[in-house]
């Protein structure tokens, strides 16, 4: 008889690789093809590799036929059929377990909508009364529970899987037909292992509608979903703070999404260190108390540092706690060389105790580090190095609050700000 080729069905079977065809031709053609091919009428549903084979050297070979409701029922023996074998990739296996799973939900769903109530006394215990659209629906879900098992949970004890398994094996091949639109060889190229990872074209699929230039460069290979998750996270951030009509909301309430805060402890310096009859540091200072009563001008969501020496570490902590505000960790300025009490270690570092006041959210982690290296300034004067780390991973509007010079991207409380 004359065999048919289905293009359609042959490119849902994973082809062999190079030495696995090679294998199989020198067997069929020592043994010759011990098994028969398998056709639904004149069309060949598996055994494309033998037919290709016996054709190639005139060997015969034997049919076994199968019947069919329709393509898709084909498709769907050919799916299972093809799960049963050991060689798979694992984005192979997930693609044909995708396939079997969403045609068996589709299966599902149309007989739940063919056995389900369509006229208003069609009810599930047979008695006549008139129902609303309302207990219609209710009706309808009397019937779906009474098929309890889950389309999931019966594909999976087909295959040895969990439901877990199955569900995000269906959400693969969904993303696969949505790929589809972009590139229609994608299947093909999963197929024969040339495709991106599962996860890369899952995440992709959910970008080509918002997104399709970063879609495109994850299917490309140019650059990888977790990459532009991040970049997509960082714009959304982006947008939303510097949006100007948000600025400007921000400035009349007197609030700021960034806070740098340099306290003006009250403190004073060693003798030893002062010029004659000097013992006070020359520049304004406030005293705790004066502190824990100051309004820190914080948005709903807020990134704030709060400077600290050793000293004042304890009362910086608290005043944070004090201010409503939440501690979550501490970066630590690691400078060159610093003062050394007597008996003690040099105080080479300072710290920027990181709090915040809602949920910001940073626009960069890269080389987010909690201890950076910077050179030593003017006295009290904090590094540039700290600054450039701030404006790097935070937007919106920035306030630095006594600082003694003015900082680029940030507006400034501080007498001496210049």
């Amino acid at each position: 008889m004359k065999i048919r080729i289905d293009e359609k069905f042959k490119s849902l079977i994973p082809p062999l690789a190079a030495d696995e065809l090679l294998q199989l031709e020198k067997n069929i053609i020592a043994d010759g093809c011990r098994e028969p091919l398998t056709i639904w009428g004149d069309i060949l549903i598996d055994g494309h590799n033998r037919f290709a084979i016996c054709e190639k050297h005139g060997i015969p070979f034997g049919t076994f036929a199968l019947s069919f409701d329709n393509r898709e029922a084909a498709e769907d023996w050919i799916d299972r059929n093809q799960l049963g074998r050991r060689n798979l990739a694992p984005d192979q296996w997930n693609l044909i377990m995708g396939r079997v799973y969403n045609r068996e939900k589709k299966t599902k769903s149309d007989n739940l909508k063919q056995n389900s109530p369509k006229y208003q006394n069609d009810t599930s215990d047979g008695s006549e009364k008139t129902l609303t659209p309302d207990q219609i629906s209710l009706e309808r879900g009397k019937i779906y529970n009474r098929q309890k098992q889950t389309t999931a949970e019966k594909v999976g004890k087909d295959f040895g899987v969990s439901q877990i398994t199955v569900k995000r094996a269906g959400k693969f091949a969904d993303a696969v037909e949505e790929i589809k639109k972009f590139d229609p060889d994608i299947e093909k190229k999963i197929i024969a292992k040339q495709a991106p990872p599962k996860a890369a074209i899952v995440k992709a699929a959910e970008l080509l509608e918002t997104h399709p230039e970063k879609a495109t460069s994850i299917l490309t290979g140019e650059k990888k979903a977790a990459d532009v998750i991040r970049e997509i996270k960082k714009e959304t951030v982006i947008e939303k703070l510097e949006n100007i009509e948000t600025k400007k909301a921000k400035a009349v309430e007197g609030v700021f999404d960034v806070i740098v805060i340099d306290p003006p402890w009250k403190m004073e310096k060693i003798g030893r260190d002062c010029r004659e009859n000097q013992t006070d540091f020359d520049y304004p200072t406030m005293t705790p108390e004066e502190l824990t009563r100051m309004k820190i001008p914080a948005a709903d969501s807020c990134h704030i540092w709060v400077w600290a020496t050793h000293k004042h570490l304890p009362l910086a902590i608290d005043l944070i706690g004090r201010w409503g505000l939440k501690y979550v960790c501490t970066f630590v300025w690691h400078k060159p060389g610093g003062f050394q009490p007597f008996g003690l270690p040099q105080y080479n570092c300072e710290f920027a105790l990181y709090c915040r006041k809602g949920s910001p959210e940073f626009t960069d982690l890269k080389a987010f580090n909690l201890c950076f290296n910077a050179p030593r300034g003017k006295h009290s004067e904090k590094p540039e190095e700290f600054y450039d780390m701030v404006r790097r991973v935070t937007a919106g509007r920035r306030l630095d609050m006594f600082n003694r010079r003015v900082i680029d991207g940030f507006e400034t409380w501080g007498k001496e700000a210049k």
